[in-house]
C-alpha cells in the first residue's frame, strides 16, 4: 500500500513538474499564436476588402449618374433613342457592372400656379419602366424649389452589386437619383426619330 501511495505521490509531482515546465516554456509560442490569429486576421482583411469594394462601387455609380446627368444638361438638340442607347452604354462602361444596368431619364417642369411638377417626358433603358405624371408628383419632396416653368432633368440609375466574399454584406441594387437643370437651353426635348 505504501508503494502505491509513494507511486501516486511521485506521479503527481512529476505531472505537476511537467505542467510547470510546459507553462513556463515559451518555445513555439509564436507558432501557436499564429495558428490562432491568422484565420481571424484573414477574415478581417477579407471583410475590409469587401466593404471597401462596396463603397468604391457605390461611388463609381454615383459619379456615372452625375456624368450622364451633366451630359444631358448640356444638350441643345433633341434627345432620341440612339442618344439613350449611347447614355446607357456609357453607364455600363463607367460602372463596369457585370450585370445589366438600368437607366431612366425624366424631364419635369414646375407648374407654380398648381404647385406641382408636370411630366414632360420619361425614357428608359435596361428594363425599367418610365415614370408617369403621378410618380413625378410623388418625387416632389426629393426635388428642389424652382422658379415657375423651370425644368429639371432627373436621372436614375440601377446597378447590381455582388460582394466578392460572403462576409454578411448582401447582394443588392445600387440606386442613384440625380437631378440637374438644363444649362444651355431652356428645356431638353425628346424626339422619337
Amino acid at each position: 500500500m505504501m508503494h502505491v501511495r509513494a507511486f501516486q505521490s511521485d506521479l503527481t509531482h512529476r505531472i505537476a513538474a511537467h505542467l510547470r515546465r510546459f507553462a513556463q516554456d515559451e518555445d513555439a509560442v509564436v507558432a501557436v499564436e499564429s495558428i490562432v490569429m491568422l484565420p481571424m486576421m484573414f477574415w478581417g482583411y477579407v471583410s475590409m476588402f469587401t466593404f471597401f469594394d462596396a463603397y468604391r462601387q457605390n461611388s463609381i455609380n454615383v459619379k456615372a449618374a452625375y456624368t450622364i446627368s451633366d451630359m444631358i444638361s448640356r444638350e441643345t438638340l433633341a434627345l432620341n433613342p440612339a442618344y439613350m442607347n449611347g447614355a446607357h452604354a456609357l453607364l455600363e462602361l463607367l460602372t463596369r457592372s457585370p450585370t445589366t444596368t438600368r437607366l431612366r431619364v425624366t424631364i419635369a417642369r414646375w407648374d407654380a400656379p398648381a404647385k406641382k411638377y408636370r411630366l414632360e417626358w420619361s425614357q428608359t433603358k435596361g428594363g425599367v419602366t418610365a415614370l408617369n405624371a403621378a410618380q413625378v408628383e410623388a418625387l416632389k419632396n426629393k426635388l428642389p424649389v424652382m422658379v415657375p416653368d423651370e425644368r429639371v432633368i432627373i436621372v436614375e440609375t440601377w446597378s447590381k452589386y455582388a460582394p466578392p466574399f460572403k462576409v454578411g454584406l448582401p447582394e443588392q441594387d445600387l440606386y442613384n437619383f440625380v437631378f440637374t437643370r438644363p444649362r444651355f437651353a431652356p428645356q431638353v426635348v425628346w424626339s422619337n426619330t
